[in-house]
């Protein structure tokens, strides 16, 4: 392994794409076949999203894909990257997961998030009241701390002594105070907030708090990789997650599309800075096996991160393996 990379795990994070002209059962096949694939190549953890809502993400019930995908696997670690805890009651969380721990010991994962993944109409459908705010989260982890080490006067069964590691996820400065203050772990979602995100780190860093859970801050970053045998073909793969992130900026998500000749002809200037401002050169790697290895070794340089987490929104099922068969080749020198 290339000296770069090898104090660093390199992990997979899955938004369970639905495809333009497929189904969603297909989706979740891949998503099984993805993790078998990545689990052979050495990738360290499998992690999925909690999103609602979105016509091209099959993730929303995060808990039953995590099952799955653990079902189709051996020895990665499987979790999700993460789930949205307002959305919950924090008990129905230590149940879920603790269940999903006893299914598959010891390899578990329970990353966080504060932010509702969702429009308010949404958020009013999952929670039927608006009445909770992100700014509840440091309560809410707490409380589901506690039905964790079977402190609450509720017993969460299954979920008392549950081995599920938590983690705490964002994309500012909030998690980041928090996750240090707990002494926690932290992952920065720099593969859609680029800019924040060596601020964030740094902040964690800084105030980090030693704990029962950690002695030392430990910090995993996103990233965007879509890479191919050449150049020209990475662009063009890119291509697919560039318009869904237009179809975002225009307000009409949709499914993943298939790669197109010239993505110019599809936005205006100002809807390709929008794209360009949360995917571009610091958190997406576009290329061939060369110039995944020197972006990649760039970023990590930048970040000092412990753990990237790669996320490939590559429209082909084959293309999207090959991308991370590529890293992995670049991580294994």
């Amino acid at each position: 392994m290339s000296t770069t990379f090898s104090n660093v795990n390199f992990s997979v994070l899955d938004l369970a794409p639905i495809l333009y002209q497929q189904d969603i059962r297909t989706s979740l096949n891949n998503s099984a076949n993805l993790a078998q694939h990545t689990e052979q190549l050495g990738y360290h953890r499998y992690w999925l999203a909690e999103h609602h809502n979105m016509p091209g993400i099959a993730s929303s019930a995060t808990s039953l894909l995590i099952s799955h995908v653990a079902s189709h696997t051996q020895s990665i670690r499987v979790g999700s990257g993460g789930i949205m805890l307002p959305n919950h009651a924090p008990l129905v969380i230590a149940e879920q997961f603790g269940t999903l721990d006893a299914l598959y010991p010891d390899r578990i994962d329970l990353g966080l998030g504060r932010a509702p993944g969702s429009d308010q109409a949404t958020a009013f459908a999952l929670r039927r009241t608006l009445n909770s705010s992100p700014e509840d989260f440091p309560n809410q982890v707490e409380e589901l701390e506690s039905y964790f080490a079977g402190d609450a006067r509720v017993k969460a069964v299954p979920g008392k002594g549950a081995n599920v590691p938590i983690w705490l996820l964002g994309s500012s400065d909030f998690s980041a105070r928090l996750a240090a203050e707990k002494g926690l772990p932290f992952s920065f979602a720099s593969h859609f907030s680029p800019d924040y995100t060596v601020p964030a780190l740094s902040l964690y860093r800084d105030r980090f708090q030693p704990s029962e859970h950690l002695n030392q801050p430990y910090a995993m970053v996103g990233v965007n990789v879509i890479a191919a045998e050449t150049n020209e073909k990475a662009k063009w793969l890119a291509t697919s997650q560039q318009q869904q992130f237009l179809s975002m900026v225009r307000g009409a998500p949709s499914q993943l599309m298939p790669p197109i000749d010239d993505i110019d002809q599809e936005w205006s200037i100002y809807e390709k800075a929008s794209v360009e401002k949360n995917v571009n050169s610091k958190s997406t790697i576009i290329g061939d096996k060369t110039a995944v290895a020197e972006k990649l070794a760039q970023f990590l340089e930048e970040t000092a991160a412990d753990e990237v987490i790669i996320n490939s929104q590559i429209y082909d099922h084959e293309a999207r393996k090959q991308s991370y068969q590529i890293v992995a080749d670049v991580v294994n020198g």
